[in-house]
């Protein structure tokens, strides 16, 4: 061991040359680095012999500790573990790298699943999945690391699960708000196809693409309010999964569209969505059994909302088939059809026809009515109930009277026209 001039201290390598104290501390660290190496490369092996027992492990937890998952058909929960499997296997080669300054990856190893898996699971059960597989790992860490490795697998699937869960945020929140665009634009295809009457193959696939199965199905028609179009069909959207029903919404120039699938009841239905709506009249159609059938609902409900006007005192909301005599006043072929069949076509044929036509003719006197048909009053009570009976309105109420007379009317024409009204 020697001193130099300038007093910087030198010892004998073991090769006999000088060394100089730094390069004494390089040589460590480099030596360190060796060993890390090493330990790191044996635990990687490790790690990769009990891949196929830390998959079966993570399914069994999984089965065990999350319910969501039991519930899962055959199929999906093969694919689920395809996708441990697959995170384990990202982890261990990037384990084996992770010294080279190499990143953490992506959660890729979800190009696995399918699809409509991947819409399936939730970024909750994501998280439930990536816990279960690291608790999995963390209870053979002893086993699994080599020699003096346990503090750095622990290191590292920290990291690792930190950032891939990160990671998994980003790419949830990418696909929602992607997924939001695409199934926005699919329901308002939906509704203005249904608005249209288009009803085809289409309809079923874009149903299908936004996951509809619900049943039966009821249209709403008013005006939206004065606020953002998009606030209000998110706003409709929100109230539908909070009470599980389903809903799709359209804004189409001054009238709001929406249509109500799984209500209990049509009451259940309308108690949820017209606080939603704009002011002016709420027009229900009729309820029917599922959305290729939607399009009639939405027909007579758009229809009476066109026709509302008419009736300046009608409750809000109300039906369609309440506005029958105003649809048919403004022209709707369903509305004229549907009056014929119901109102003229069980009294036709029958004294009952006269009995109604005189009866409105007379200003609803029962006394008039009789004396110009020479029967007893009580006959004319008679035949006034079973026209209610037989088309659902009562002569002596002015509402349903003035339907009956539209009814009449549209049955007449319909008679001379050959069957046309």
């Amino acid at each position: 061991m020697t001193w130099h001039a300038r007093g910087v201290r030198e010892q004998d390598g073991e090769d006999g040359a000088r060394v100089r104290p730094g390069d004494e501390a390089a040589r460590e660290a480099e030596q360190r680095q060796r060993a890390l190496d090493k330990i790191r490369a044996d635990t990687a092996r490790r790690l990769d012999r009990a891949m196929g027992s830390l998959g079966t492990a993570a399914m069994a937890r999984m089965e065990e500790q999350l319910p969501w998952f039991r519930a899962l058909s055959a199929e999906d929960r093969s694919w689920i573990g395809l996708v441990a499997q697959a995170g384990i296997a990202a982890f261990v080669e990037w384990f084996g790298h992770a010294g080279e300054g190499r990143p953490t990856p992506s959660i890729e190893f979800f190009a696995t699943a399918p699809r409509e898996l991947k819409r399936s699971v939730s970024l909750q059960q994501t998280v439930d999945l990536i816990r279960i597989v690291v608790e999995v790992v963390e209870a053979r860490v002893d086993e699994l690391a080599a020699p003096g490795g346990a503090e750095m697998l622990r290191n590292a699937m920290l990291r690792y699960t930190r950032d891939v869960a990160f990671t998994a945020a980003q790419v949830y929140a990418r696909e929602a708000e992607a997924r939001g665009s695409w199934d926005a634009r699919l329901e308002a295809l939906i509704v203005d196809a249904l608005v249209r009457g288009q009803v085809d193959d289409g309809l079923h696939s874009w149903a299908a693409a936004l996951g509809w199965t619900s049943t039966p199905v009821v249209v709403f028609a008013g005006h939206p309010p004065d606020e953002d179009p998009q606030s209000v069909i998110d706003g409709l959207r929100e109230k539908g999964r909070r009470v599980n029903l389903e809903l799709l919404a359209g804004i189409q120039g001054d009238r709001l569209i929406v249509i109500v699938g799984g209500a209990k009841s049509v009451k259940d239905a309308a108690r949820i969505v017209v606080p939603r709506f704009g002011p002016g009249p709420i027009v229900i159609g009729p309820e029917v059994p599922d959305l290729h059938a939607a399009a009639k609902s939405a027909r007579a409900a758009i229809a009476g909302l066109r026709a509302a006007a008419a009736w300046p005192d009608a409750p809000r909301p109300v039906h369609a088939d309440e506005l029958l005599a105003e649809r048919a006043l403004d022209g709707d072929e369903d509305a004229r059809r549907q009056l014929v069949e119901t109102v003229y076509a069980p009294l036709a044929g029958t004294p009952l026809l006269e009995t109604l036509a005189t009866y409105l003719e007379q200003g609803a006197s029962l006394e008039a009515t009789a004396r110009l048909l020479f029967v007893h009053p009580n006959t004319v009570r008679y035949r006034l109930r079973k026209i209610t009976e037989l088309t659902g309105y009562q002569p002596t109420d002015g509402r349903s009277a003035f339907t009956l007379q539209v009814g009449l009317i549209l049955g007449r024409l319909a008679t001379a026209h050959g069957g046309r009204a």
